[in-house]
């Protein structure tokens, strides 16, 4: 029998039995969507927390007292701006130097509040990370070094705060102190899991005093170059572990921040199309079973072919051909459902998908071969039929 002939006789046996081979496709397309759509939305996660980490700034470098490892222990910041004056010197630049100490405080303006991160920050921080202001102007260097009590505010912070009026020049009370706003941010949103946009900016001495301490949590920095931005890593850590031997500093890379999330976001991929996955195999046990079926409804017509000259390999063909034909068409209907699916998250929930074309050659490979795989044995049961007792069979 001619290949051309054996697919026509197969599509006319699967047109016979629409119903059926609806129901047999079901577990095939819903498998492929699955994998598409998981896997989509895994990738879209993905490019998304790449793209926050990369739209902090560029070359950045973080300081961080403690090690970054997996078990290790948080450590208490020894951190002085002594310590901020020693690492300028390191680096050369203090433009190139920021820092951070945090706390979450509620912000008040007359008889509306706000709870926001509060930052103590240098005048240097929309040098170091990519920041910018819708209105107004960002702290000073002589902010800086008095402590003034000065304030910018994030979008959402001041939406909350005083809604379609202008707060430049306005007093807000944090932690019970009256500071004078004299910027706002731009709108950000949400930036690796933290709402950029309920962040207030106060001079690192000011927010020092109100916190009653001295120390500072972190430093960030900016090579010159991506080239330079290890060994100017392991200076800066050198020299803080001289003025500080009893602890430990570490220096960590956007590079390496992305390396491992990275890692973790595509394990948490390859499980989640794993998972989807099972749903193909289970599609698969099912096109045996009903290829199991109709070799035994379709005895008779086997026969009736052997008994005309048909070999065993063409009555193998022939059935192997059906369920690949099953799989594959249940491919390509469930690589469009899951297309389609991804598309919805995307534009219909903060979740973010993105379409790969590994993932739709994956699952469309996948489909093919199960129809492959789980269409041998019905095949080969077909063929090796007798044609007398074929013939025979009621």
């Amino acid at each position: 029998m001619r290949l051309a002939e054996a697919w026509r006789v197969a599509v006319d046996a699967l047109r016979a039995n629409r119903l059926r081979s609806v129901l047999t496709m079901l577990g095939v397309v819903i498998g492929v969507a699955a994998v598409v759509a998981l896997v989509a939305i895994g990738t879209g996660t993905k490019r998304q927390i790449e793209q926050q980490v990369e739209g902090l700034g560029s070359n950045l470098l973080l300081v961080v007292p403690g090690r970054l490892e997996a078990g290790a222990a948080p450590t208490a910041s020894t951190l002085t701006m002594d310590d901020v004056d020693a690492v300028t010197r390191v680096v050369g630049d203090r433009d190139r130097v920021a820092v951070t100490i945090s706390s979450g405080e509620t912000v008040r303006a007359g008889s509306r509040s706000a709870f926001a991160s509060m930052q103590g920050v240098l005048e240097t921080t929309p040098t170091v990370f990519v920041r910018k202001l819708e209105r107004g102007s960002y702290l000073t260097r002589t902010d800086v070094s008095t402590g003034r009590r000065v304030a910018v505010l994030g979008a959402g912070v001041a939406s909350s705060l005083f809604g379609d009026r202008d707060p430049i020049g306005r007093q807000v009370t944090i932690g019970g102190v009256r500071f004078r706003v004299i910027g706002t941010f731009e709108r950000l949103g949400q930036s690796l899991g933290v709402d950029r946009d309920s962040e207030v900016h106060v001079p690192v001495t000011a927010a020092q005093r109100l916190l009653g301490t001295d120390r500072i949590d972190g430093l960030a920095i900016r090579a010159p170059d991506r080239e330079r931005i290890g060994a100017l890593g392991a200076a800066v850590v050198a020299a803080l572990s001289d003025r500080h031997p009893e602890t430990d500093f570490s220096a960590v890379t956007q590079e390496q921040i992305l390396g491992v999330l990275g890692d973790i976001l595509g394990v948490l991929t390859g499980v989640l199309a794993s998972i989807a996955g099972i749903s193909l195999l289970v599609g698969g046990v099912g096109v045996s079973n009903i290829m199991l079926v109709s070799v035994r409804e379709r005895t008779k017509e086997i026969g009736l072919r052997k008994a005309v000259g048909a070999r065993p390999r063409d009555i193998g063909v022939q059935f192997l051909l059906e369920a690949v034909l099953l799989t594959t068409l249940g491919g390509v209907l469930g690589m469009a459902l899951g297309i389609s699916a991804a598309l919805l998250v995307d534009r219909l929930s903060p979740v973010p998908a993105a379409i790969t074309w590994w993932s739709l050659t994956l699952a469309f490979g996948v489909s093919a071969a199960v129809g492959i795989v789980f269409g041998v044995v019905p095949a080969q049961r077909a063929g090796k039929l007798d044609p007398v007792v074929a013939l025979r069979t009621e």
